[in-house]
């Protein structure tokens, strides 16, 4: 049996050279002579993204929110979950991020050594001894060597779009 350590480290050897992005932690800072200041995205290092795996130089996790850096400005808004989203991207920006840059934010890490003893962690699950990672809440599970296998490949070629 392959084991799922193994499958990662592999994957990290094959996307050496290849773009990583953002991940971040929103901090609500400490109030300032009594007055509160707005919510900022830290930094919390970067990863490969491959569908709903995170994968680090020492870490896997699963995805969480997809957020791009925007500087504040003011705007209408037709639904307070345009609002709530600009709030974010407007902190993810005060952060240091530069506008436009995608941020992973609610990400969870994941417990590669439980789920080889057998156990889940977020996707990722051994199904009749197979490494196999969940790509959707609704979906069944995919073998995880070839879902590693596939997003590699697009994040090393991605589709071209329609001219």
């Amino acid at each position: 049996m392959t084991t799922i350590a193994w499958l990662f480290d592999d994957a990290r050897d094959r996307l050496a050279g290849l773009p990583r992005e953002a991940m971040g932690e929103l901090v609500e800072p400490r109030r300032l002579w009594g007055l509160r200041r707005a919510p900022r995205v830290a930094a919390r290092g970067e990863a490969w993204h491959l569908g709903v795996l995170l994968i680090g130089e020492d870490f896997v996790a699963a995805t969480g929110e997809i957020v791009r850096s925007r500087e504040e400005a003011r705007r209408g808004f037709a639904a307070e979950s345009q609002r709530e989203r600009a709030a974010v991207q407007a902190a993810v920006f005060r952060g240091g991020f530069r506008e436009g840059v995608p941020v992973h934010l609610g990400w969870r890490m994941l417990d590669v050594a439980a789920v080889e003893a057998g156990g889940t962690s977020g996707p990722l699950a051994v199904v009749e001894g197979v490494p196999s990672v969940r790509w959707s809440p609704g979906a069944g599970f995919a073998p995880l060597a070839r879902y590693l296998d596939e997003r590699i490949a697009l994040l090393a070629d991605p589709p071209r779009g329609a001219s």
